[in-house]
């Protein structure tokens, strides 16, 4: 019999409420509630229409894609693993009560999701109040200490701690910072100055347009300005989404070039490029620990598969790279743990390992972010990266970088957050 029909005939509420009605043996006996005899769900939460499904949409794909992997070869704990596929629409009140309905009415251990912080922090309540666990792929601010999240993209350190002083090494030093005006990009140009200042360099300029903004006239003459004083060398750009296309394309047209006057990037990935057009991105530069031109037999597979599964046009990315090996990483877990409770899978998630389309990868026990390889691409007219730099290892996950976490002086660990070290 399928769990829910179980529980309906068995006159038993799927919701929390009705759950925790019972004696307390009932709730822990109640196993059968995160996994039929021979299904497990769970649930993929990506937005499939809206201003972000371009991407979302490729997210939720290559997730599908990980899972009919693992169900060809058997499955986990020799079940079958069934998605869940919900549409938050790219709104982060549907995200919440997306993730409600995962969470709460269909009973799913795990839920994958999210591209946004917006949209993370909407749904993180659900996961924090129900003890479940989010596996969340996107490269993002940190300053996050949750113990229901699986952070699997980077966070500031992993793409500015190499990028910064490369550009200094380049011979520039005079940073023009531009950003989208909202959480990530401002979190990732304190870390940027931090770093500026350490190498010796100095920020000349702070400056924040709304994100989804297009009209970029003003403010790359601005750029112009400064650059032909000689009051900035370089524009270190924290520009996301559609904004990165608009501003491109402006920066161009209004005659300055790379090679000159650079964009060093720490969000333009190979989905953007293809975007703007090749020639809009070509010589300038991003820091990630994926590109799609990684070199190693994991990686061929991936955008074989990928292209094979979406279409020949479609561009691999390090959030769509995130989001296929989550699923591994969770899939291993479950295993160690011999079940798919939330809170059995992410201890045994602490110091899961994976070879990734990027290399080896591995969750931080002390705060649940994947240790990660940090690279340097330069764009070529082909639309793909020349990685010019890149670490020998992987580099340990520091979230809250910005204030000063170190390896060792950690903020966030398993005991959780030590808010008394942002204070000072």
């Amino acid at each position: 019999m399928r769990r829910r029909d179980f529980l309906k005939k068995s006159g038993i509420a799927l919701g929390a409420a009705g759950l925790t009605t019972f004696p307390h043996v009932w709730v822990k006996d109640y196993q059968f509630a995160w996994a039929d005899d021979d299904e497990i769900e769970v649930g993929v939460l990506y937005s499939l229409t809206g201003t972000t499904a371009i991407v979302e949409k490729q997210l939720s794909k290559v997730t599908e894609m990980a899972i009919d992997q693992i169900n060809a070869n058997g499955g986990v704990l020799g079940k079958k693993v069934v998605p869940i596929i919900e549409d938050p629409a790219s709104d982060p009140r549907t995200f919440n009560e997306k993730a409600n309905k995962l969470v709460v009415r269909d009973r799913v251990p795990s839920v994958f999701g999210s591209y946004t912080s917006a949209s993370r922090k909407a749904a993180l309540p659900v996961f924090e109040k129900r003890k479940n666990l989010y596996w969340y792929p996107t490269f993002y601010e940190g300053f996050e200490c949750s113990k229901n999240v699986i952070y699997t993209g980077a966070v500031p350190n992993q793409q500015q701690e190499n990028f910064v002083p490369w550009i200094t090494k380049q011979g520039y030093n005079k940073f023009f910072i531009v950003g989208s005006n909202y959480i990530y990009p401002r979190e990732m140009a304190k870390v940027c100055k931090i770093l500026v200042e350490r190498e010796g360099g100095s920020w000349v300029a702070d400056e924040y347009l709304e994100l989804g903004h297009t009209e970029w006239g003003s403010m790359v003459n601005k750029m112009k300005t400064m650059w032909e004083a000689g009051e900035c060398d370089c524009v270190y750009s924290n520009v996301v989404g559609d904004s990165i296309v608009a501003f491109r394309r402006e920066f161009i047209n209004q005659g300055l070039s790379y090679d000159k006057f650079p964009i060093f990037a720490t969000v333009c990935s190979e989905i953007e490029v293809q975007a703007m057009g090749a020639d809009y991105a070509a010589g300038s530069v991003t820091s990630f620990p994926y590109f799609q031109t990684v070199s190693n037999a994991a990686n061929e597979k991936f955008v074989e598969d990928v292209k094979s599964t979406m279409g020949a046009d479609t561009v691999t990315y390090h959030a769509m790279e995130c989001a296929y090996f989550q699923v591994f990483l969770w899939a291993q877990s479950v295993e160690k743990a011999g079940e798919v409770d939330p809170l059995s899978v992410r201890e045994a998630s602490k110091g899961q390992e994976v070879d990734a389309p990027e290399g080896r990868v591995r969750i931080e026990p002390e705060n649940l972010h994947c240790w990660l390889t940090p690279r340097i691409g330069v764009w070529g007219s082909d639309g793909q990266a020349e990685i010019v730099d890149e670490y020998a290892e992987p580099l340990m996950p520091l979230p809250y970088s910005a204030y000063g976490e170190a390896p060792d002086n950690l903020f966030c660990t398993q005991a959780g957050l030590d808010s008394s070290k942002l204070k000072t």
